[in-house]
């Protein structure tokens, strides 16, 4: 992972807490992937992959969790359910992060979209 999207992790994880997210796990692997941050919110576990791009992008972070990754991130997110026994909704978002330049990371705008995709 490079240095922007360990920043951008760092502040998504503060963001969700704020909002009342409780963090289950960062950077959880299993043998079918990774999820960014993983955490529960009104009964819900929430699945956040984090996108952060620094000075200007060709397109929007979100744009770069294509179909592969939201099957890989379905599955990484049965996995981490099944091993916790937990039985609840799961909802996946992404966390789009922009920073004003490269390799400044004071972040300056977070979009978080809610139910970014279903599986």
């Amino acid at each position: 992972m490079n240095e922007a999207g360990e920043w951008g992790e760092i502040y998504v994880a503060r963001y969700l807490r704020e909002k009342g997210y409780d963090i289950a796990a960062t950077n959880f692997r299993c043998r079918f992937g990774e999820a960014d941050i993983i955490s529960f919110h009104k009964k819900t576990l929430v699945i956040t992959e984090v996108k952060a791009r620094s000075g200007h992008s060709i397109a929007q972070p979100a744009e770069f969790v294509g179909v592969e990754k939201q099957r890989k991130l379905a599955l990484t997110a049965a996995s981490f359910a099944s091993r916790q026994k937990f039985d609840c909704p799961i909802r996946f978002d992404v966390a789009e992060v922009y920073f004003p330049e490269a390799n400044n990371y004071k972040v300056y705008k977070i979009n978080y979209i809610i139910d970014a995709f279903r599986v």
